[in-house]
């Protein structure tokens, strides 16, 4: 039992899924009863084992008064869960960002090696023409005014 106990104390997420984690949790949590006495100790011994990747967001929802384990690994896990979509999201695009700005990096930019247009005129200019041609009750809203700042011409103030 004592074994079971120090492995407890010293159990943290690591490398492990969520949900390893949480099965190791409630396997040793059995032998350490008194370690537990509320759902509120549970709850902040769980949230100290996560790893970096959600411990923060797990520590500001541990506070809410109606979190039990049963939310707080859900929470976790979900949490966790968009962490990694969001790393994956971001690793993808930075290889695509690096890879396409190959040419952007011998001098010229945009204008030089794409041979289009360069600054806020291009954005106007691809949204002008990929736009479908608007109707004649649909002009009058359309049109740019200067006065609107960073609005696009879409938003009313």
């Amino acid at each position: 039992m004592a074994a079971h106990a120090t492995e407890f104390e010293n159990l943290k997420q690591g490398s492990k899924s969520m949900w390893e984690y949480h099965m190791e949790f409630a396997r040793l949590s059995k032998y350490v009863i008194l370690m537990l006495p509320t759902m509120e100790a549970r709850v902040r011994r769980f949230v100290q084992g996560l790893s970096p990747l959600v411990i923060n967001e797990a520590t500001t929802a541990a506070l809410n008064s109606d979190m039990n384990y049963g939310k707080m690994v859900a929470f976790a896990q979900a949490t966790e869960n968009i962490k990694l979509k969001n790393r994956i999201e971001r690793e993808g695009t930075s290889k695509a960002q690096s890879v396409g700005n190959f040419g952007e990096s011998f001098g010229g930019g945009k204008s030089a090696f794409r041979g289009g247009l360069s600054g806020p005129s291009q954005s106007f200019a691809q949204s002008s023409a990929s736009a479908p041609p608007a109707g004649p009750s649909q002009q009058q809203g359309s049109r740019f005014r200067p006065n609107q700042g960073s609005r696009g011409p879409h938003q009313q103030g």
